[in-house]
């Protein structure tokens, strides 16, 4: 609509400019018009184009901000799906929360035939460090956005210190979760605001301690304005090991009784990693954790790991116990000690090799 405006508007301006030069033109010949005069008339002609144009513009930008403003006001009246209940339920305190999910199925709205969880059992008792591994796809992320109540189960209940989240407010649900997951956001904000996110009621000296904790206040404080440096949107100015530790010390800050970690260390080297896992082992101390890794290593001092596939779960126990009688974990162990061990990895092996596999030990 703006194109077929703009060429209405100059083919109209050109076309009464030419018209006024031809009519001036002949006036001149015939002696009627001097030349000074069929000058005016083309100025005229010229600052009424101009104007002309600059009106054309404005009703174009005037017709993009209606445009912009009807899609603003229909996302004004978008209710969201995840509502609160009239009267939720109130999930008491407690420092450490016991999760429990019963027989929970989901498919995403954008693919209703295709279940993503199937018949999800898992009882996660307080302080436990629960650790979920398996092949992209398995269902993983989509267990921690159920927990967050981004989704409701198609079937089941998901419960939190026995209490249905789906029949509290959303918002209670969230505030006992701490996230640190692979891709980190950041504001483009100061290094203490971007803490503070956590809790935004927080003093300065509780950011500093938070920061410490996460061994990030050595790097912040060689900022050049400290804590109060503008870290630019996304946190541009960051590597990706001191973005890590600017998250779990947004975590820290928040003390959540529930923390999630999402592939924390993934992306990192050697020395970033280290750093960002000291700061998560003194972070998950007293907490019930549910961690996502492909890399196994990372999650071999887990009370339990969960075995998933295509959103079952296969098996549930200990590190030892899956090498010794789970063949699939098995051979992702095999697989990623393969491709680290030129870099001497430390990783345990021991009962994968030369061992005969085992039938599958489905989890009860």
């Amino acid at each position: 609509m703006r194109a077929l405006m703009t060429m209405v508007a100059t083919t109209a301006l050109f076309g009464a400019f030419i018209f006024v030069v031809w009519m001036g033109a002949t006036e001149v010949v015939n002696g009627s018009l001097s030349g000074g005069e069929l000058g005016q008339f083309v100025i005229y002609a010229i600052l009424v184009g101009a104007s002309g144009a600059a009106l054309s513009e404005f009703w174009g930008e005037l017709q993009r901000a209606a445009g912009a403003m009807e899609r603003i006001v229909e996302l004004l009246q978008m209710q969201p799906a995840i509502r609160p209940p009239a009267q939720p339920l109130i999930i008491p305190p407690a420092q450490s929360r016991q999760i429990h999910f019963d027989d929970v199925t989901f498919s995403y709205p954008s693919r209703p035939g295709k279940a993503v969880i199937k018949q999800f059992c898992l009882n996660i008792n307080p302080g436990e460090h629960i650790a979920l591994v398996g092949a992209s796809g398995a269902g993983k992320s989509t267990v921690f956005h159920l927990l967050l109540r981004f989704y409701d189960p198609s079937r089941g209940k998901i419960l939190i210190d026995d209490i249905d989240i789906a029949r509290a407010d959303p918002r209670d649900v969230r505030r006992l979760i701490g996230i640190v997951s692979q891709e980190t956001t950041l504001f483009g904000l100061s290094a203490a605001e971007n803490i503070r996110f956590g809790r935004p009621d927080a003093t300065q000296n509780e950011i500093i301690k938070a920061a410490q904790a996460a061994h990030a206040h050595t790097f912040i404080s060689q900022l050049a304005d400290g804590y109060d440096t503008h870290l630019g949107e996304k946190g541009t100015r960051l590597s990706g090991g001191q973005k890590q530790r600017i998250a779990i010390a947004r975590a820290v800050l928040k003390d959540p009784p529930i923390l999630l970690l999402d592939e924390a260390t993934s992306s990192l080297d050697a020395d970033s990693e280290r750093l960002v896992q000291m700061a998560l082992e003194r972070l998950q101390q007293d907490r019930t954790t549910m961690v996502i890794a492909h890399r196994l290593s990372t999650v071999v001092k887990a009370d339990r790991i969960v075995l998933m596939e295509d959103g079952n779960i296969i098996d549930i126990g200990q590190h030892q116990e899956l090498l010794e009688r789970e063949p699939r974990y098995a051979r992702m162990v095999q697989l990623q000690f393969a491709s680290s061990s030129h870099q001497g990895s430390d990783f345990p092996l021991s009962g994968v090799q030369d061992r005969p596999a085992k039938s599958a030990v489905p989890s009860s």
